[in-house]
């Protein structure tokens, strides 16, 4: 290693040199370690009364202080209280009530009778709309429909099922729907009939 070793000065023994230049090197690191500085840059020293607080515990002391003179004093009055039988009557021997209860009657009485008054109105009052006329102008539209009907209702009434509100309203439109059929089909048949009567008795005899 000692070869590889290039001095900064010439020597004859590269060995030797390198051990001096380490132990000259090693000798220059210590005393930059324990070199003291010239210009001191410390921060300043905190003063012994700003560190403590003195004042600030002393006012928490007394605030401390006080509160346990207060806490002592309370608790020798609870203590004289429980002791003694006490110098005031606290006994509510009188039933409790409202102090509005009459308003509030007098106001539900009030309400009652304008209601009643409200109702008895409603159930007097006639109704605007008359029946009556309504069923006679719906017979005068009915008889109009007949009378430019091109062929007669009574038949559509007759096979119109009418509606029930009672048990068993399904079998009785049935038979109402087969008697109507029944009936026009013996009125279709008669009128057949009659027709082919009267073309036989106009028809010329060979």
């Amino acid at each position: 290693m000692h070869r590889a070793y290039q001095p900064l000065k010439p020597s004859t023994n590269k060995y030797i040199q390198q051990k001096w230049d380490q132990s000259n090197y090693e000798q220059h690191r210590r005393k930059v370690s324990t070199a003291v500085p010239v210009v001191d840059t410390k921060g300043i020293r905190t003063p012994a009364h700003m560190a403590l607080k003195l004042k600030k515990r002393q006012l928490e002391q007394e605030r401390l202080t006080i509160i346990e003179r207060d806490n002592q004093l309370l608790s020798s009055k609870l203590a004289d209280i429980m002791c003694s039988k006490g110098y005031v009557d606290d006994r509510n021997d009188y039933p409790e009530r409202s102090l509005n209860a009459a308003r509030r009657m007098e106001q539900m009485r009030l309400v009652t009778h304008q209601n009643q008054a409200i109702l008895q109105r409603i159930r007097s009052q006639q109704s605007e709309y008359r029946r009556r006329n309504w069923e006679e102008h719906w017979e005068q539209a009915e008889c109009r429909r007949d009378d430019i009907a091109r062929y007669p209702c009574g038949l559509t009434n007759q096979q119109r099922p009418r509606r029930k509100v009672l048990l068993g309203a399904r079998e009785r439109r049935d038979t109402s729907t087969e008697s109507a059929s029944r009936q026009l089909s013996s009125e279709t048949s008669g009128g057949m009939s009659s027709r082919t009567q009267s073309e036989l008795a106009e028809s010329p005899s060979p």
